[in-house]
């Protein structure tokens, strides 16, 4: 028997999937639509498409019982419908209600997640503030009446295409008339197309079906189109050159028009069977639906072919895949044991044979489950598109936002985490980077700032930039924000390079803005973006320069479920690195090492490597010099560092287990992990041990220069 709470649950987790969709789909309409204002050249279908949105999340919404969000969407679809309808001028208060409606949208979905997280919304708000927009007042001179279209066309047009047609004749846009003669068989297709054809150089106002049908099961069509461009390139984009295509003329001056009553066809449902179309009064894309002939099987079968599953149903999956990799491992173990037993030299050659067999079979599976879990980062950069306009409406400044790379895929989860570091970044750059429009101008740069955000595969990581056009980050107020809040002293700061000063704002507590603000500017936020990228694996690097503007690079790795690493044994214990941080690992010549400026050195090939025994960073004792160690080269940005260990063990596939919660804050350890034989073994962190070494060995040297 189902459990009702589970069965709670699973409405709810059905309900959230699918209103997330919505709502991202609204998102990204809305940054269409807004970047169309500006350009003054709003397309219809945007409208359109953002009306469709609202209203399915109206009835999802009532469907499943969320009141306070199909309230909320009512009111914003009514809004929509005003403007759609050409009631309300589209601008940009009509535009911060659309946005701040979408956000609330959000808001409440996470309430409908987490129910204990009530999200405060005044529906009343809403209310207000479209009641309070400016309403068009209809024109008293219909212009449609000054054209020679057939009343019976005009009386079966629906508000919106009624609306549609005004608007095109009043802003003196040419109306044609495109006549088509169609096979029931093919009707479907052939205006599929001509409507995605016809996007390119017009806008579609209205489909309209003869009543009949003919002996030879064709079929009368007219099409409404507005369009500015002129007839022989609409024929040959449309690809209709057998079809009749005629210009809506104005009446002449003195040619009064007929009297408005006209014979209202029957409703469109009482159709003959064979005529098989039916109008829509909602704007439904092409306004028309194929209905099955008589005698046609109706079909249950679904055009989809995606499912929708949750995410820790995937992360069940992938670490069970993982512990497969783990008893591959025990498998190839246990065979190479085998190996010098006599007797046994058949039974293991057939062993071999299925371990090679499993080891295909898991690696095609493996492959498989990190498919199903990439995303793009494009869904993500959409809600930054949101971000960009509220925080730069806010500070009363232009940006324009530039995104390339949105189909670079990463694992979801890290998708996720993700989101608050570049909100944190994208939101600094606005309120403290890019300069106001007066500012700007006066130094010579366009207007509107530039926020770029660029996103590539490199190798097994992911790459995302954050590039603005501002003013720059200045080394000489971070020097002294520094000394102002006692963070550093001035002698240490006296030491660093420029680029070690730009990295000072990822201290705690580190701010240069000259005031607070309800953005920023509060001495938080840059090193929680470091710590957050850090415990998934991942680094930032910042290069600034001041007049010209700022770039942050983000590198993370695709995904954390299972990785590569080097399983190596440091004073009698096992740890393990992941091989994505590792260049290289070379055998260690004592005699090649040397001491500079207190820290021990190797060159390699041509350059000095820095080199930090584990044993002595985690305080293990060395009761023997060993005569045989290792050096493993890993690498953090342009920083090196060598780790000396006592054994390589070799390289195996691990899945990352996190710790227990009073050991997650432990530096220098991403997790455990289960090497297959029963064995439990630290996985280091080497982006935080190697920059921990850096900051110890700088303060070690500024003491002995001090002293």
């Amino acid at each position: 028997m189902v459990d009702r709470k589970d069965k709670g649950e699973g409405i709810r987790e059905e309900f959230i999937a699918e209103a997330q969709e919505l709502i991202e789909g609204l998102s990204r309409d809305l940054l269409v639509l807004d970047h169309a204002q500006q350009q003054n050249a709003v397309d219809p279908e945007t409208v359109n498409n953002l009306f469709r949105g609202v209203h399915t999340l109206k009835g999802l919404a009532g469907m499943f019982g969320f009141s306070k969000l199909g309230q909320l969407a009512h009111r914003i679809e009514d809004l929509l419908e005003d403007l759609r309808l050409g009631r309300v001028v589209l601008n940009q208060s009509v535009l911060d209600i659309l946005f701040e409606g979408v956000d609330t949208f959000q808001r409440l979905l996470a309430e409908a997640k987490n129910p204990e997280e009530i999200a405060e919304v005044d529906i009343e708000h809403f209310e207000r503030s479209i009641k309070a927009l400016a309403v068009n007042q209809k024109s008293s001179s219909d212009i449609i009446a000054e054209y020679e279209i057939d009343p019976g066309v005009i009386a079966v047009l629906t508000e919106y295409e009624t609306h549609r047609l005004r608007t095109n004749l009043s802003q003196g846009i040419t109306v044609y008339r495109l006549h088509l003669r169609l096979s029931l068989d093919v009707i479907d297709t052939v205006l599929k197309q001509l409507k995605e054809r016809g996007r390119k150089v017009a806008e579609i106002i209205t489909y309209l079906p003869s009543m009949s049908v003919g002996p030879d099961e064709m079929i009368d069509i007219d099409v409404l189109l507005a369009s500015n461009s002129p007839e022989s390139e609409l024929i040959k984009v449309l690809d209709q050159s057998e079809s009749v295509l005629s210009v809506i003329q104005r009446r002449t001056p003195h040619v009064p028009p007929p009297a408005p009553t006209v014979t209202i066809p029957e409703k469109r449902d009482a159709q003959p069977v064979g005529a098989a179309i039916e109008k829509s009064d909602e704007p439904s894309g092409d306004g028309f639906a194929i209905a099955d002939r008589a005698g046609d099987p109706l079909s249950l079968r679904s055009v989809m072919n995606t499912v929708r599953v949750d995410i820790r149903k995937l992360d069940h999956l992938m670490n069970a895949v993982g512990e497969l990799g783990i008893v591959r491992g025990a498998l190839g173990r246990a065979l190479e044991k085998m190996r010098d037993v006599p007797g046994l030299n058949t039974l293991t050659g057939e062993l071999r044979r299925i371990h090679r067999s499993f080891e295909r079979c898991l690696i095609d599976v493996q492959d498989d489950v990190f498919d199903v879990r990439m995303v793009p980062l494009g869904h993500f950069f959409n809600k930054l598109g949101r971000i960009v306009r509220q925080v730069a409406r806010e500070n009363v400044k232009e940006v324009r936002m530039v995104v390339s790379g949105s189909e670079t895929e990463v694992d979801k989860l890290i998708a996720e985490e993700l989101a608050d570091p570049l909100m944190h970044i994208v939101r600094n750059a606005i309120d403290h980077g890019i300069e106001s429009p007066s500012e700007r101008e006066s130094r010579g740069k366009p207007i509107a700032g530039t926020l770029a955000i660029n996103a590539y595969q490199k190798g097994n990581h992911v790459v995302v930039e954050v590039q603005d056009d501002g003013r720059g980050i200045d080394p000489k107020r971070i020097k002294q924000a520094a000394i102002d809040k006692e963070i550093l002293s001035k002698e240490q700061l006296d030491e660093m390079s420029t680029s070690e000063l730009l990295d000072v704002i990822f201290l705690p507590g580190l701010s240069t803005a000259e005031s607070v603000s309800d953005i920023s500017g509060r001495g938080i936020g840059m090193d929680v973006v470091k710590t957050n990228l850090a415990r998934l694996g991942g680094m930032i690097e910042l290069h600034s320069e001041v007049g010209v503007g700022t770039k942050f690079t983000i590198t993370l790795p695709i995904t954390l479920a299972i990785i590569s690493a080097l399983v190596v044994e440091v004073a009698g214990r096992t740890f393990a690195i992941p091989l994505s941080t590792i260049q290289e690992a070379i055998k260690l010549d004592p005699r090649a090492i040397r001491t500079m400026e207190g820290r021990e050195i190797l060159t390699l090939r041509g350059t000095t490597l820095p080199i930090c025994r584990l044993a002595d960073r985690f305080g293990f004792s060395r009761e023997t010099k060993r005569s045989r160690q290792f050096v493993v080269v890993v690498v953090h940005g342009a920083r090196r560092l060598g780790f000396v260990v006592d054994k390589l063990r070799g390289q195996q596939d691990i899945v990352i287990k996190s710790l227990a919660p009073s050991l997650q804050g432990t530096r220098g350890i991403a997790g455990a992990t289960d090497l297959g034989d029963q064995r439990l073994v630290l996985v280091l962190d080497a982006p935080t041990l190697l920059d921990e070494f850096a900051a110890t060995s700088r303060t070690n040297l500024l003491q002995e220069s001090l002293s």
